[in-house]
């Protein structure tokens, strides 16, 4: 396999799905969209600031009465333009933008989504079981985001700095629960135990961790955030 290569920490006039924008900052750094004709959506609290021309408005989500339960977002906030807009979460981290083409998809970890043009459609999925051990027991949400006819953009953020491998085929990495990003969805996942112990009648506790088999890409985090909504 491998090793993970650090993905690029900055963009300055991308053109892609629609929009141009440009990526700055080195410790919590700054997203800012040139909206035209195409419009993105986001989670409210990581608006930093507009032009006035620039409209928002709620964008209501599928299945927002089993978020809403498990404490997450019930709504995400659509920004129309002609205008510019700049999204900034409140922590340091690494803020990368993913170009899907028509048909594409990812999974996404809860807490990870940033912003995507309006093209991108997004559902979720809830993990239980032993997956979520780590989490409270409560389980998380697993966002998917994908391209329907055209093109468009997936803007993420990591917390410290992100990683990416190309998994071919059969090759596996182990990951701690709550180091990884996305995953292309032809990337499977699993939950590994292990139990650690200093002798026959003693235990040290147990291990866990996320074992992804390729083929396709798995990003890594460098430092994970605990939130309310993990347990």
């Amino acid at each position: 396999m491998a090793v993970p290569k650090l993905l690029a920490t900055a963009a300055t006039e991308e053109t892609f799905g629609g929009v141009t924008y440009h990526i700055e900052g080195e410790l919590v750094p700054v997203l800012h969209v040139e909206l035209n004709s195409t419009s993105v959506y986001f989670e409210h609290h990581i608006l930093l600031w507009k032009d006035p021309a620039v409209e928002i408005a709620l964008k209501p989500m599928r299945g927002a009465l089993k978020r809403v339960l498990a404490g997450m977002p019930v709504f995400m906030t659509a920004a129309t333009g002609p205008g510019r807009i700049a999204f900034s979460r409140d922590g340091a981290g690494h803020v990368f933008a993913l170009h899907l083409q028509p048909g594409q998809a990812v999974d996404v970890r809860e807490h990870q989504f940033l912003a995507a043009t309006d093209g991108i459609d997004f559902t979720f999925t809830r993990v239980r079981g032993v997956a979520n051990m780590l989490l409270g027991g409560t389980g998380f949400f697993i966002d998917t985001f994908s391209a329907g006819a055209g093109e468009g953009i997936l803007w993420l953020h990591g917390y410290g700095n992100v990683f990416e491998v190309t998994l071919k085929p059969g090759e596996q990495i182990d990951i701690e629960p709550g180091g990884w990003i996305y995953k292309d969805r032809t990337v499977q996942m699993e939950t590994i135990m292990q139990r650690l112990s200093t002798g026959f009648f003693a235990s040290a506790g147990q291990l866990f961790w996320n074992r992804f088999t390729g083929p396709g890409r798995i990003a890594i985090q460098s430092m994970y955030v605990h939130t309310e909504t993990d347990g």
